[in-house]
């Protein structure tokens, strides 16, 4: 063999190994000449653009982005050779790129500059950001919505103050009225806060701060069993069909929070099909690994039963579905809709530990699924509230009555002496144990949770099982960060009343206590 022939054969095989090693890059490699004529790329840059090698090569790169960028292509280009003004060349950006298909993508840019033979050449690395971007859109979406359930469950938090006092005035009013017409005004009353009751408890369902009660849940049985329901809610022009996996996973959750999203989902899909429709409710088991961590609606890898309510209506313009989970946020008539179903069914479905996500187009129709976590490991079942229709008296036991909002501790007082118990009252936790160190005869502690001063509901009680262990306690709450998980209650053996509350609660619940 020839010394030209060997040379020839060691710049062939150099030339394979930097082929190959080009294609075992991740990232996608260009090289193009100082006219912006492409000269080779590598498998990552053909896969991450979407075209065959072959129509890459001779072409000029700007076929490969959107405009405007395309057209100033080869203007920035002249520039850089006329003046060296560096705007990516060794330096590197963040820029956008289209695929064969016309859709575009984010990506990181870094150019580097070489010569050869006298005749100088561009090499582009690019580096998809698609994956960083979609994880950072939802960890900005994910912010933003933990931001609005501070503010709402702080809000709610202080209507059920509200509602506290107006319901329970109502009552005692109630009660010494003899005239059967004010009595139904009385009554109506008393219908307009409950409402506003069930306002906020869709708002601390959006918050997550309300209080489940999970158990495990059949879901294929649950959408059965609401089917003749739903058919008559939906009407006539709207065709409802399910679609329910086999061997589908228990899940553990609230069963009437449950009931109440896959009802708010069919409303308003009924709604988005004015002219009637198509609705499918669809079951099955989802397993989320790692590599999908990062997209808007796994951040956490897991076995998940999906729910999926897909309708034939109107569909949603982006940024509608954007702010479609969000509380007030409503796209139907004033008077039609309050815009917290979809916010209440996002926050129900977080709290229980699952993701919810909205897919829709226009004209098309929307589906939305809820991803709610496998029950693997054996519970109980948490009992039902108790549903005594009589109202317990008291025998005139000392109930110390721990209230900083002096309307709410005003009623509070009223209501405890009209059950027949004496009263004393606190404004907060430091003034509770004053009283209880000079106060021997106090049965019950009922505190609020949430109290100025630095000492909480929690801190009360606990100080009182410490120094006085026969003293019986009682919380009470509108809203607490620590009442979303009940296990903390059980665990601790306290129980909570639920503001806004009827008399008969806190009759029964003081009565509960007191014979523990």
């Amino acid at each position: 063999m020839s010394q030209n022939d060997k040379k020839l054969e060691t710049d062939a095989s150099q030339a394979s190994k930097l082929t190959a090693l080009l294609d075992a890059a991740i990232d996608g490699i260009i090289t193009i000449r100082q006219d912006g004529i492409i000269e080779s790329v590598n498998t990552a840059a053909a896969k991450l653009f979407q075209y065959p090698v072959d129509e890459f090569v001779g072409r000029n790169v700007n076929f490969l982005m959107p405009q405007p960028f395309r057209r100033e292509h080869d203007g920035y280009m002249r520039s850089y050779r006329e003046t060296g003004e560096r705007k990516i060349v060794g330096i590197g950006r963040e820029v956008v790129g289209q695929r064969k298909d016309g859709s575009v993508f984010p990506m990181h840019l870094a150019v580097g500059e070489f010569e050869v033979d006298g005749e100088v050449f561009f090499t582009g690395i690019v580096h998809d950001l698609s994956m960083r971007k979609s994880a950072e859109q939802a960890l900005r979406q994910a912010l933003k919505m933990e931001a609005i359930g501070q503010l709402t469950g702080g809000v709610a938090h202080d209507f059920n103050n509200l509602l506290t006092v107006i319901m329970g005035n109502l009552e005692l009013l109630e009660m010494r009225l003899t005239d059967e017409a004010q009595r139904e005004l009385i009554k109506e009353a008393q219908e307009a806060a409950d409402m506003g009751a069930r306002l906020t408890n869709r708002l601390l369902a959006f918050a997550r701060r309300s209080q489940l009660e999970p158990k495990p849940v059949d879901l294929n049985a649950m959408v059965l069993n609401l089917t003749d329901m739903l058919q008559r809610t939906l009407g006539g022009a709207v065709s409802l069909n399910s679609a329910l996996s086999t061997e589908l996973w228990p899940i553990l959750a609230d069963p009437g929070q449950l009931e109440n999203a896959i009802i708010n989902l069919a409303v308003n899909s009924r709604d988005a099909m004015p002219g009637g429709g198509k609705l499918l409710l669809e079951t099955g088991n989802v397993t989320f690994d790692e590599h999908d961590v990062g997209m808007e609606t796994v951040p956490v890898p897991g076995d998940y039963v999906r729910l999926s309510i897909t309708d034939t209506g109107e569909g949603m313009p982006e940024q509608v579905r954007k702010k479609a989970f969000e509380p007030f946020f409503t796209t139907k008539e004033t008077g039609k809709g309050t815009g917290l179903g979809l916010s209440m069914v996002y926050g129900f479905t977080k709290q229980s530990g699952g993701y919810a996500a909205v897919y829709s187009e226009l004209d098309k129709g929307t589906t939305i699924n809820l991803y709610l976590p496998r029950h693997t490991t054996g519970r109980d079942e948490i009992s039902g509230a108790d549903d005594t229709a009589h109202m317990p008296a008291g025998n005139g036991e000392l109930i110390l009555a721990v209230e900083d909002d002096l309307r709410v501790r005003r009623l509070t007082i009223t209501r405890l002496r009209a059950l027949g118990y004496r009263v004393l009252e606190a404004t907060d936790g430091a003034a509770a144990l004053e009283l209880l160190e000079t106060e021997s005869d106090i049965d019950l502690v009922f505190t609020d949770l949430v109290m100025p001063g630095g000492i909480s509901g929690y801190d009360l009680a606990e100080q009182v099982r410490q120094r006085w262990p026969d003293i019986r306690v009682l919380l009470t709450s509108g809203y607490a960060e620590e009442v979303i998980n009940g296990e903390k209650l059980t665990a601790k053996n306290l129980h909570l009343l639920r503001k806004p509350y009827r008399q008969s609660d806190l009759a029964r619940s003081v009565r509960q206590v007191m014979e523990e």
